[in-house]
């Protein structure tokens, strides 16, 4: 009967099924094996209602099956085999990811049978994935070491980073002190250098002073001799320093001071003629 005013003859005519256009809803709870054998457990709900109010659809719907409870058998059992053939070709890993492609595979393979039923569906939502608790905690500990590795990743980056950063550095740090010990070496290269000209100098113009009011030379070496004792005991630090004080030491010394100095005089005689 359509909507409206509609007159059945008692005893002749009568009702033989009541369908409802409304929407209906189904729960679903059921089990699928992927193909590296783990367990999946599924929580699903169905959406579905006529698919629409023709006289030929009502009657599809109306006399297709013996009862509703043998359509509700066969549309679950339609949606629980789309699901478990779907996730048969996945493995474990990949399940909780696929969740829309898991819907929307078993909409194609099920929209034709429900329209061939006169129903159509609506809605499927996934609400729940779960697997065994074995599997679960399996995944946690691969969840939690993937963890631990990417920690250790970047601890190990971060100490790369540091004692590269550290070994800079020290190399720049050791090579700036090296510029300066360097440096240094060379003025003190130049300063003994320049010490040594001068006290040269200085002894050439004594003793051609003390040739030209003909006196001994050899007064300044003993002057000399006599600083460089005195050096030793203010500034010797508690070092202990051995001299031949005796008379034949001190000319022997004082000879080889001489010659010596009359080398250095020869020498600076030559460059001042040249």
């Amino acid at each position: 009967m359509s909507p409206g005013l509609n007159l059945k003859i008692p005893l002749i005519e009568t009702i033989y099924n009541r369908v409802s256009v409304q929407n209906h809803s189904a729960e679903l709870e059921f089990q699928a094996t992927t193909i590296d054998q783990a367990n999946v457990n599924f929580t699903a709900m169905l959406l579905y209602s006529v698919l629409d109010q023709k006289e030929e659809t009502i009657k599809n719907v109306a006399f297709k099956f013996v009862d509703h409870n043998n359509f509700m058998q066969a549309l679950i059992r339609t949606v629980e085999g789309s699901i478990r053939g779907f996730v048969a070709t996945k493995k474990q890993s990949e399940v909780l990811s696929l969740r829309r492609e898991i819907v929307e595979d078993v909409k194609e393979q099920l929209d034709l049978t429900l329209e061939s039923w006169g129903y159509h569906l609506l809605d499927l939502q996934m609400n729940d994935i779960t697997f065994d608790d074995q599997i679960m905690k399996s995944m946690a500990q691969v969840v939690a070491s993937n963890n631990l590795k990417a920690a250790a990743e970047n601890e190990g980056q971060a100490l790369l980073i540091t004692k590269t950063k550290a070994a800079e550095a020290e190399g720049n740090a050791i090579k700036i002190a090296a510029e300066a010990e360097r440096e240094a070496a060379m003025l003190r290269g130049q300063g003994v250098a320049l010490f040594r000209q001068e006290v040269a100098r200085g002894m050439t113009q004594a003793a051609k002073e003390m040739q030209e009011a003909n006196l001994n030379s050899s007064l300044i070496l003993f002057s000399m001799w006599t600083e460089a004792v005195k050096n030793f005991a203010e500034h010797g630090k508690g070092n202990t320093i051995f001299l031949d004080g005796s008379t034949d030491g001190m000319q022997r010394t004082m000879k080889e001071l001489m010659a010596i100095s009359m080398g250095d005089f020869k020498n600076s005689s030559g460059k001042n003629s040249d």
